[in-house]
């Protein structure tokens, strides 16, 4: 399993906000948002090759009770199912952060699932063979449907426009399955200034329309750097 970095940091975003966890942090994706905030997992991934063992004694010598599997897409590897497996029975409790598009029969305590909607494309001048390629596979109603149905959830939308917050809606209508309660828009954006002035339209959208408004605390804490 590729990983690019095991580390300590409070998680910044949704229902668990503020926990002292341990982020495992997969190398590799299927998808290719323009948007992405850790290139070096998906357009330019980089990271060590570690067997299960590997990464069980690196995330043993710095364990806390929450352990965050994320990436990058860690639903890539195989080797999670037995990763989760032996830290379920250490006792950990598990939140995975997965795009939603692939399935694993994995043991998770919290499935964070964020559905790419049309505006994490990248344009064909980026790249024009990612930009179709995101396209066909970002929507996969069918793996969202089952992980919703077997796993506690949340499913976090990145919005960049006020726009987007019509294709949430859309999306929803889709989706029937998925409870409201559960859902968060998080403003696009790695800049903790930007985010406040986002954050000045988009919450009071998610209070009137009963959706939870997701800050990105640890943009607000740290910036954007590696290993927070």
């Amino acid at each position: 399993m590729k990983i690019a970095e095991i580390y300590n940091s409070p998680q910044g975003e949704g229902f668990l906000t503020g926990a002292d966890s341990t982020f495992v942090r997969a190398s590799g994706c299927n998808l290719r948002c323009w948007y992405c905030d850790t290139p070096y997992t998906s357009w330019h991934p980089e990271g060590e090759d570690l067997s299960v063992h590997e990464i069980l004694a690196r995330v043993e010598k710095i364990a806390r009770p929450h352990v965050v599997i994320t990436g990058g897409e860690p639903m890539l590897y195989s080797e999670l199912i037995p990763l989760t497996t032996d830290l379920r029975a250490r006792g950990s409790h598990i939140t995975i952060e997965t795009a939603g598009t692939l399935y694993l029969p994995v043991a998770c305590d919290l499935m964070s699932i964020s559905p790419k909607l049309a505006n994490s494309t990248p344009s064909r001048a980026q790249s024009r063979h990612w930009s179709g390629r995101h396209e066909r596979t970002r929507h996969a109603p069918q793996v969202v449907r089952r992980l919703v149905s077997e796993y506690p959830y949340q499913i976090k939308f990145v919005v960049d426009v006020r726009s987007d917050c019509e294709s949430v809606e859309e999306y929803l209508r889709e989706l029937v399955e998925i409870d409201r309660s559960h859902v968060m828009l998080m403003p696009q954006g790695t800049d903790h200034e930007a985010l406040l002035r986002a954050a000045e339209w988009l919450e009071p959208y998610c209070r009137e329309h009963q959706l939870h408004f997701c800050p990105r605390k640890h943009i607000e804490w740290f910036g954007l750097v590696r290993g927070t």
